[in-house]
């Protein structure tokens, strides 16, 4: 059996200037396409909208977030108003609801008081009242 002989081999190469050139040019053509295929995919992947951002971020609330006693204190068109406390921390946070209008009743002050409120452990002041699968308003009756 012949014993094969690395340290000629990589003597061989080096002699050779023509071959670091074209190992150069590999590595030069493979970051060039690396380049491009990141360029193309920055191009045309999908851009998320803010409201499915917004959407995306009371999914993720609702998930892992933790539940805490709040109150609603003004109710403008969409945007409820709110106030909660963590840990001793008083929060007062405004949750824009005008995609998930809908969910709300018609006469928006029956939401005026206390409320629930799911909140971020991580991050208190990221929190909501209200989202496609989970509620905490608490309305009152209408008189």
């Amino acid at each position: 059996m012949s014993q094969l002989n690395i340290s000629g081999i990589w003597n061989d190469l080096l002699r050779g200037g023509e071959t670091i050139r074209w190992v150069g040019f590999g590595l030069a053509g493979c970051a060039l396409v690396s380049a491009g295929v990141v360029l193309i995919w920055r191009i045309f992947r999908r851009k998320i909208s803010p409201e499915e951002v917004e959407r995306l971020r009371r999914e993720a609330i609702n998930a892992r977030g933790k539940i805490g006693d709040g109150e609603i204190v003004d109710v403008d068109g969409s945007v409820i108003t709110y106030s909660y406390s963590v840990g001793g921390v008083e929060y007062m946070v405004a949750q824009d609801a005008s995609s998930i209008e809908r969910l709300l009743p018609s006469d928006r002050m029956l939401i005026v008081g206390s409320a629930s409120v799911r909140y971020d452990p991580k991050n208190p002041p990221n929190s909501i009242v209200v989202s496609e699968t989970w509620s905490g308003l608490r309305p009152r009756a209408a008189r």
